[in-house]
């Protein structure tokens, strides 16, 4: 992987010893690469650095966790509020490489259905460009499976009922599924 240093005006200024994140683009994709860990202590560094991502238009994300040795619930914590942003911006996020030990934590924590985790960069960067051309031509109306609740469907997705507040799957069939 190529790392690109000007990619973000003033984004390697600061460092942390515990985490390193480096940077490089692919098409419309930013590629973040992490090593070391993420928890209380250094979670406002990573904070402050994917701040500085977001503020530069990034909202197509892949995050390469190969060396990621750890991972704090403060740190997810982190990558909600994150993926909280990016959905505001109708970009995505997805994870790659991660190994089973992080793997384990995001389960653990019930994180793993919540966001996506791929094998590698070639099925990261899939995802995220089959997530932007995959609107709907016209949104339709569809009942929450739980409560049948009218929703309104204008892309495929997860999303949670306003009714219920289940956890919908929407795919790209117009097919609509809980959790």
């Amino acid at each position: 992987m190529e790392l690109q240093k000007d990619l973000i005006k003033g984004f390697f200024d600061e460092r942390d010893d515990s985490l390193g994140i480096d940077l490089e683009k692919i098409e419309e994709v930013l590629v973040v690469k992490l090593t070391g860990y993420i928890d209380t202590y250094n979670s406002n560094f990573f904070m402050k650095q994917m701040n500085k991502v977001l503020e530069s238009g990034f909202y197509k994300i892949a995050f390469d966790c190969a060396g990621i040795s750890y991972i704090s619930s403060t740190g997810i914590g982190s990558f909600t509020a994150i993926l909280k942003t990016i959905k505001a911006h109708e970009g995505e996020l997805v994870f790659f490489n991660m190994v089973p030990k992080v793997y384990e934590i995001f389960s653990l924590l019930g994180f793993s259905q919540f966001f996506r985790i791929v094998d590698n960069l070639e099925d990261a960067i899939a995802f995220l460009k089959a997530g932007s051309e995959s609107s709907f031509e016209e949104a339709y109306q569809e009942k929450c499976p739980n409560c049948k609740k009218l929703l309104i469907i204008k892309k495929p997705g997860r999303f949670r009922c306003p009714g219920c507040k289940s956890i919908i799957t929407i795919n790209s069939s117009k097919q609509i599924f809980l959790g």
